[in-house]
């Protein structure tokens, strides 16, 4: 997608041909900074610290992790140990397991010295998967979009809630949540985002905002309390959230705050949708199963900004000694979804889910 007027990915391989660049979200929105990985246990650091975040660009990134190992020793021992290292960053998303397993089943019945070339191939592979998948989600969700559009008689723009970032940013190129916005705002269709500032990492406010800012698309900042009231009072059309996992019972586990988005949605009769590649999927658990990522308490009692003399710095929110809880997800039961936006289209259901991806 664009900043300014240069369009971006969110990683690619380095111009040496082995090493990989990403863009350092630990950074913006105050700067842009490339950052080059060139070992195994830098692509790990690099997803642990969210350098890089968002289920499927985790995934994307695993997989090139396992191809700057089998460019280092393609032994399998080696493949073995840099898929268990990469598998230990991250436990919710599903998109790194299954794109670990994908890289991991390809691998290992090719001789060692034929590995290297077959796994970077793999890695840019399933990297430009997923902006095909993310560019069909936007198809599948601009229909919804239009559609309200159309029930508004065009007369203003359809405002939409999103919670923490699930664009371009999560993703190769287009995004999740996200690419159905951008699809209807270059189909001139008038829409407005309003953007949790989603607590304690602010990804909407540091994340969602800068890019929906470079692309031109209208948007308001909220706090995350406030969507239920914008609800109430009439003020938001629809929700649409990104997924890190979405369980055998249709349950979705995302950022922290979805569930209660969710509850106020159906509250209110707005419809919420939820968008995500098949990558997502988990068959083999239900919702209550997936396990939840517990993150620094340090994230909820301290908070990263721009100082106009200092630079980036962090500020203690808490007083010293608080103890603080930080589950990075939450888990929304099926019963709250509209529908799920999928590379094959709009499933309404999560019987309609499987009819599209049996194969699970």
């Amino acid at each position: 997608m664009r900043i300014g007027a240069e369009h971006y990915r969110t990683l690619w391989l380095n111009a040496d041909q082995r090493s990989l660049d990403v863009i350092d979200q630990t950074e913006l929105p105050h700067a842009l900074v490339i950052r080059t990985l060139a070992t195994t246990e830098e692509v790990a650091g690099a997803i642990e610290v969210m350098m890089v975040r968002g289920a499927p660009l985790i995934g994307a990134t695993a997989a090139y992790g396992i191809a700057l190992a089998m460019a280092e020793d393609p032994s399998d021992s080696n493949l073995d140990a840099a898929a268990t290292r990469l598998s230990a960053t991250r436990p919710t998303a599903v998109n790194l397991f299954w794109a670990l397993h994908r890289m991991q089943r390809a691998l290992v019945g090719e001789k060692p010295p034929e590995r290297r070339q077959l796994a970077y191939a793999l890695a840019e592979q399933i990297a430009m998967e997923s902006v095909a998948q993310s560019e069909a989600m936007g198809v599948a969700g601009q229909e919804v979009i239009s559609r309200r559009w159309q029930a508004l008689g065009r007369a203003r723009s359809v405002n939409i809630l999103t919670h923490c970032n699930a664009g371009w940013l999560a993703a190769i190129d287009w995004g999740t949540a996200l690419a159905p916005v951008y699809k209807a705002h270059e189909a001139g269709i008038a829409v407005r985002v309003f953007v949790d500032e989603t607590r304690p990492r602010n990804q909407g406010a540091s994340l969602t905002a800068f890019e929906l800012g470079a692309h031109g698309v209208p948007h308001t900042l909220i706090v995350d309390n406030a969507g239920g009231h914008l609800m109430q009072q009439g003020e938001i059309d629809l929700c649409i959230v990104g997924a890190d996992r979405v369980g055998a019972d249709g349950a979705v586990c995302n950022k922290i705050g979805t569930y209660l988005k969710a509850l106020a949605a159906y509250d209110n009769g707005v419809p919420f949708y939820v968008a995500m590649p098949s990558s997502s999927i988990d068959w083999n658990v239900k919702g209550e199963e997936i396990p939840i990522e517990e993150r620094s308490a340090r994230e909820v009692t301290h908070i990263r900004g721009l100082s106009a003399e200092h630079g980036q710095i962090e500020l203690a929110l808490a007083p010293e000694g608080t103890a603080a809880r930080n589950p990075a997800f939450d888990v929304t039961p099926a019963r709250l979804v509209s529908g799920y936006l999928t590379e094959r289209g709009l499933a309404p259901d999560v019987e309609s889910l499987r009819r599209h991806f049996p194969e699970g």
